[in-house]
């Protein structure tokens, strides 16, 4: 009887430690001094926020946390050092393996999301060392003036980046029940390394539990928003201040073509581009182009913005909010990186996007050059 009462313990203790309502992140710390601080950061309405620090002891730290149901997005940050470790947690004990000489390979291992981020992350460093040795390759050809490697070279480089490409496209395919397949699917999307109907697609694809999260929904929202700014939709209408202070709308603007050009004075890749729009300006204005700048320069930086305008000799309609980012026509028309163009018919229907350099003058050429 003792024995039974004895085994009967045992199994209880068993099933309360599985039915623990927390796990444990330990991990390795391999060339931290002791005493070093391990940051943990969960990511909250889009903000990192600490919520535990570790100290390393004999290069190793641990921490437990409660279990939740919920997708959630996790970062360690060692002492001082900017860089971060990704992971996701998923109710189960999880393993940090973190080297001081080497942050870019240090990773968090336990549960299904991480595996699958790891094997992503693996591929994608298969794939950055083959563009740098295409680079380096690149640089080799041109100082030796060889034409044709540079050529083949090029070639190289474009269908190595589809092949990048294809294996993101597979790899949400396959993983439609992880957050990070959320965050790619964004990150896609802002890189137009996919379209917003393959973005709406993955979407609609993903799990429903993934699909109720604060992430999915506002990536679903952002790609809903895209569609107002896409090609084939009508612009949506704006108003903002001038630089002499009076308020002007896009519909006040419109010509037989017009350009809406999304811009900054401290954005270098602006500044470059101005002249070839300046260019296809004053060979076009008179057969009827107009442009439309809206600047995304910051607040009190009124005069840098104006200033630039004067410097580039870009003669033509100007507006800005003065708010950065956060300015509202760029987010209305889901502008993520500048330089970026709307082309717009007589009607403000959006025919092209995008179009910079010999494309934009190609492009031009083709509406206009033959009036």
């Amino acid at each position: 009887m003792k024995r039974l009462f004895g085994l009967l313990i045992a199994i209880a203790i068993v099933s309360c430690a599985d039915d623990s309502n927390t796990y444990e992140l330990k991990g390795t710390a391999a060339g931290y001094e002791d005493g070093t601080e391990i940051f943990v950061y969960r990511i909250e309405n889009n903000q990192p926020e600490v919520i535990d620090t570790l100290t390393v002891e004999n290069e190793s730290f641990a921490g437990s946390y409660e279990k939740s149901d919920d997708f959630s997005l996790h970062y360690l940050r060692p002492g001082t050092n900017q860089t971060t470790i990704l992971y996701f947690p998923e109710n189960e004990d999880m393993k940090a393996f973190i080297y001081k000489d080497s942050i870019s390979a240090s990773y968090v291992s336990g549960g299904a999301q991480n595996t699958v981020y790891r094997e992503f992350y693996n591929e994608m460093m298969k794939f950055n060392k083959q563009k740098e040795a295409n680079i380096e390759r690149y640089k080799q050809a041109r100082t030796q003036q060889d034409g044709e490697l540079v050529t083949q070279i090029q070639q190289d480089n474009l269908a190595l980046v589809n092949e990048e490409t294809a294996y993101k496209k597979q790899f949400l395919r396959e993983n439609n029940n992880s957050l990070f397949a959320v965050m790619l699917i964004s990150e896609m999307l802002n890189r137009k390394e996919i379209t917003r109907t393959e973005a709406k697609e993955l979407v609609e694809n993903l799990t429903p539990k993934l699909a109720a999260t604060q992430i999915a929904k506002d990536l679903g929202t952002m790609i809903e928003s895209m569609k107002k700014a896409d090609i084939g939709g009508t612009a949506p209408n704006f108003t903002a201040p001038t630089p002499d202070g009076e308020m002007l709308s896009l519909k006040e603007t419109l010509g037989k073509y017009t350009i809406i050009d999304f811009w900054a004075s401290w954005c270098r890749p602006c500044r470059m581009e101005n002249p070839n729009v300046v260019r296809v300006y004053e060979k076009y204005h008179d057969k009827g182009l107009n442009i439309i700048s809206v600047s995304l320069d910051r607040e009190g930086q009124k005069n840098r913005w104006v200033q630039a305008i004067e410097d580039d000799n870009m003669d033509w309609y100007h507006v800005s909010n003065l708010k950065f980012w956060q300015d509202p026509i760029a987010r209305t028309y889901n502008v993520r990186s500048i330089p970026a163009t709307f082309l717009l018919d007589e009607n403000g229907v959006i025919i092209d996007k995008d179009l910079r350099g010999p494309a934009l003058e190609a492009k031009m050429e083709s509406l206009l050059g033959g009036q």
